[in-house]
């Protein structure tokens, strides 16, 4: 009865992310804003062409050496296949925090992809290694000797939004945002109703209807209006 419980345990969480990955950051923003949950991850890009990511947090947060040393840190053993790895180096910019050994080794062990608040380096490896990735900066100067890995699992901030292991981030060609995951269906709900909403208003323009009317017959400027949690 237990391996019952927890295998439909692991097919519901499965579900989830892939209802997570369909949709794009744009709807789930506007569902984010609606709720009035912060998530939002301002002045993160994608610096690989490799669509969407998706799936839980797995944080980490370094910080500056100093007298004492300390290293950069090889927590990428402990990573869970699936999960996407949330580096806070305080938007560090003049080192770099994630490289192309590091890529090709997440890529190869199925890790969904890497946000970096900093710097990350090596893009042409984690491209040719087909791994997603997001940062603030590029820059190619080691982080070896300049920081420290100071904590993993634990709570980061990046970019004024707090992130907490196991939360939810989807990441694709307009940035990355996060979702606590005590709001994650209820955030979802809302989102895959914004983007039915969005593209019925589409088709009904596209097809010779008068896009002023369409976003007005479905509701256009209340979708992103604030509303009562679900």
């Amino acid at each position: 009865m237990t391996y019952i419980t927890e295998e439909r345990t692991a097919l519901s969480e499965d579900a989830l992310i892939e209802r997570l990955k369909a949709l794009p950051t744009a709807a789930v923003s506007d569902a984010l804003d609606a709720l009035g949950i912060a998530g939002q991850l301002l002045g993160v890009a994608p610096r690989t062409a490799t669509g969407t990511a998706a799936g839980r947090a797995f944080t980490v947060r370094y910080e500056p050496v100093d007298e004492h040393g300390g290293t950069v840190g090889d927590f990428l053993d402990e990573v869970p296949a699936g999960h996407v790895v949330v580096i806070e180096n305080a938007a560090r910019t003049d080192c770099t925090v994630w490289g192309g050994i590091m890529s090709r080794v997440a890529a190869a062990r199925g890790v969904a992809g890497t946000v970096v608040y900093g710097a990350c380096r090596d893009l042409a490896a984690s491209e040719q290694a087909g791994y997603a990735l997001w940062s603030s900066a590029v820059f190619m100067r080691t982080g070896k000797d300049r920081v420290r890995c100071a904590e993993v699992q634990g709570r980061v901030q990046i970019a004024g939004v707090a992130v907490a292991p196991s939360d939810y981030v989807l990441a694709d060609a307009d940035g990355v945002l996060v979702i606590p995951a005590n709001r994650v269906e209820e955030v979802l709900a809302l989102a895959e109703e914004i983007e039915r909403t969005e593209t019925a208003i589409a088709e009904a323009a596209i097809e010779g209807g008068s896009l002023v009317a369409a976003r007005t017959s479905f509701g256009y400027h209340a979708l992103q209006s604030a509303r009562d949690s679900r």
